[in-house]
């Protein structure tokens, strides 16, 4: 950031220098040490004259970033497009064969994915068109992990509808997440919570949250909630009318 800015810093410097006249000084590698100084000295007069360019080189530089990440989320989407959308085992809800699909890595100890739980849910089920794609990421902690392998273990075991039950207990869930805590909450839902609680820790528990670490990796995903929205990625919490409006810029 700071070479960025010198940058455009020396842009406007070099105009101020052009506007005193010193066409020479123009060419850098010619200074002499007195112009190097006189040159130091423009430099100052002119930044102290207008001030404003500081903050239009600060103002540009953000959003060439800005730009430029989008590209590259844009890139990276549609090189791993198989693995986000398509991996065979993470839970597809909504309407399956919807015109736009929405993909969520979640953890159920982030507080911004339980306050983006029911406005996805009012997206998703509102619009009645959407393929929604849940992912498990568990980056919070020990209760976290906890709390997604008996999420896939109810999958796997109960499957879908058994997963959907346990994950929405757990998106609104704000106890200690135990083995005690869940399983009663399987109980609740008349689910056999030995069968689930002995799938935990198996091989395929196992590797399915392995393979989802490695994707939100390869995506550069560092915090929940994330979002994937057909070619776009949407870094963290997003309230339901900014979902809404972007979802129907997709379908144009």
């Amino acid at each position: 950031m700071t070479k960025a800015i010198a940058s455009s810093l020396f842009s406007g410097a070099m105009m101020a220098l052009a506007l005193g006249g010193s066409a020479q000084a123009m060419d850098l590698t010619e200074l002499t040490d007195a112009e190097r100084a006189q040159f130091g000295v423009e430099v100052r007069a002119y930044l102290m004259e207008n001030p404003h360019v500081i903050m239009e080189a600060v103002n540009q530089l953000q959003a060439n970033e800005a730009e430029a990440q989008a590209q590259a989320d844009l890139n990276l989407v549609a090189d791993n497009a198989d693995a986000i959308f398509n991996d065979g085992y993470s839970y597809v809800g909504g309407n399956p064969e919807g015109d736009i699909t929405i993909v969520e890595f979640m953890d159920y100890r982030c507080g911004y994915c339980k306050k983006a739980f029911s406005e996805v849910e009012k997206l998703v089920n509102g619009d009645g068109n959407i393929r929604f794609v849940v992912k498990e990421l568990p980056i919070l902690g020990e209760q976290s992990m906890v709390a997604s392998r008996f999420a896939i273990a109810t999958k796997l075991i109960a499957g879908d509808e058994g997963y959907k039950s346990i994950h929405d207990a757990l998106m609104s869930f704000n106890g200690d997440i135990t083995p005690t805590s869940l399983g009663r909450l399987a109980k609740s839902f008349d689910l056999d919570a030995d069968a689930i609680t002995e799938k935990m820790d198996s091989a395929e528990v196992t590797a399915e949250l392995a393979k989802t670490r490695a994707l939100a990796q390869v995506l550069s995903i560092t915090g929940t909630p994330t979002f994937v929205m057909q070619d776009e990625l949407l870094r963290g919490y997003l309230p339901y009318d900014q979902m809404k409006a972007i979802m129907e810029e997709k379908r144009g």
